[in-house]
C-alpha cells in the first residue's frame, strides 16, 4: 500500500489552493433570516480571513495525510518566496513573524482534524469535534512559538508584550475562528454525505 494515494494527493493540492485563496477571503456572516425581509442583508465581518476554514475543511474532507501535505507544501512555497502566499508575503524572513507559529501550527492542526474525522462515520457533531481540536492545536503551536521568540528578543522577561501578543494573535480572533469551525463542519458534512464517504 503506498504512503499516499492519488485520492490523497488530489485532496491535498485542493487543500493548498484553498488554503492560498483563503488568506485573501474575509470571512464574514450575516444578519437573522427572520431579519431580511425588514432590514434586507446585512454582511458583518468576523474580523479573520477563511484560511483556517481552509486548513480544517482538507481535513475533514481528505483525511490526515491529505491535510498535512497540503499544509506542509503551503509553509515550504511560502518560505521559498516562490510565490508570497503568507498574508504579509513569504521568504525566509517570516520566520521572525509573530504568526508564523501559527502557519507551522496548521500542519498538526490539518492532520489531527484528519485524523479525527476519519475516525466515525461523519457525523455533523464528530466533525465539529475534530475541527475544534484542529483549531486548539494551531493555536498551541502559535502560542509556542511566540513563547520562543518572546524569549529570544525581550530575554530579560515583559510579560506583558507576550501577554498582548497572545491575546491579539489567539485570544481577540478565537470566537470568529469558532463561526468558522462551524461552517467548515456543516460544510464538510454535507459534502461527504454526497459524495458517499
Amino acid at each position: 500500500m503506498p504512503w499516499v494515494t492519488p485520492y490523497q494527493l488530489l485532496w491535498a493540492a485542493i487543500g493548498l489552493l484553498l488554503t492560498i485563496s483563503g488568506t485573501l477571503v474575509e470571512a464574514f456572516v450575516t444578519n437573522s433570516p427572520w431579519q431580511w425581509s425588514q432590514q434586507g442583508i446585512q454582511p458583518q465581518s468576523l474580523g479573520v480571513t477563511c484560511q483556517i476554514g481552509a486548513v480544517l475543511l482538507v481535513g475533514c474532507l481528505g483525511g490526515k495525510k491529505a491535510g498535512a501535505i497540503a499544509q506542509i507544501a503551503y509553509v515550504i512555497l511560502g518560505l521559498t518566496g516562490l510565490y508570497p502566499v503568507f498574508t504579509q508575503g513569504g521568504g525566509w524572513r517570516y520566520l521572525l513573524e509573530p504568526t508564523f507559529g501559527y502557519i507551522i501550527g496548521f500542519i498538526p492542526g490539518a492532520w489531527l482534524c484528519g485524523w479525527l474525522a476519519f475516525r466515525r462515520k461523519p457525523k455533523l457533531e464528530t466533525l465539529a469535534f475534530s475541527c475544534t481540536i484542529g483549531l486548539f492545536a494551531v493555536h498551541l503551536v502559535g502560542i509556542a512559538y511566540l513563547s520562543g521568540l518572546h524569549l529570544l528578543s525581550h530575554p530579560g522577561g515583559e510579560r506583558a508584550l507576550l501577554v498582548g501578543a497572545i491575546e491579539k494573535y489567539s485570544l481577540n480572533p478565537l470566537a470568529s475562528q469558532f463561526a468558522i469551525v462551524c461552517a467548515v463542519s456543516l460544510i464538510g458534512y454535507i459534502l461527504r454525505r454526497i459524495l458517499l464517504y
